[in-house]
């Protein structure tokens, strides 16, 4: 039988290892914003010094790469923070020591509802409204 202090001595390393996960997503989405900028910094230069016409095309495409994989890194960060708030909201009695998200099914946790999340939009809707400008420049 474990004790009660041993048990929420465990509890707090089940937490820990789900923040790591949680945090690893936080940074896989900042790594793509990043490369996202860099790329379409990129294409704009090669559009405006050496009249690249199809250099918007390229950036809308990968663009909308970009916003699909952070799409699911957000997707997947969401479940495993429900999970840390199931974990978290548990009794000592109900201590389960899973990392397994695939319960938590919810419209916020899909892809699709990461995709069209405020910040998601926001942030690649600009990059795709740029390289749509760059189209009307480059023609």
């Amino acid at each position: 039988m474990i004790r009660k202090d041993q048990a929420l001595e465990i509890k707090t390393k089940h937490l820990e290892f789900i923040l790591q996960i949680i945090n690893r997503m936080g940074n896989n989405s900042f790594l793509l914003k990043g490369w996202a900028i860099t790329l379409n910094a990129a294409i704009i230069g090669l559009v405006i010094k050496d009249h690249v016409n199809y250099g918007w095309a390229i950036g809308l495409v990968s663009g909308y790469l970009f916003w699909l994989i952070d799409s699911y890194f957000l997707s997947v960060e969401r479940k495993y923070r429900s999970l840390y708030d199931a974990v978290r909201e548990n009794t000592i009695k109900d201590l389960k020591f899973s990392l397994d998200v695939t319960n938590f099914k919810e419209t916020k946790h899909s892809i699709f509802g990461c995709f069209v999340s405020l910040n998601l939009l926001m942030f690649y809707g600009t990059i795709a409204i740029i390289n749509i400008g760059l189209k009307m420049i480059a023609n």
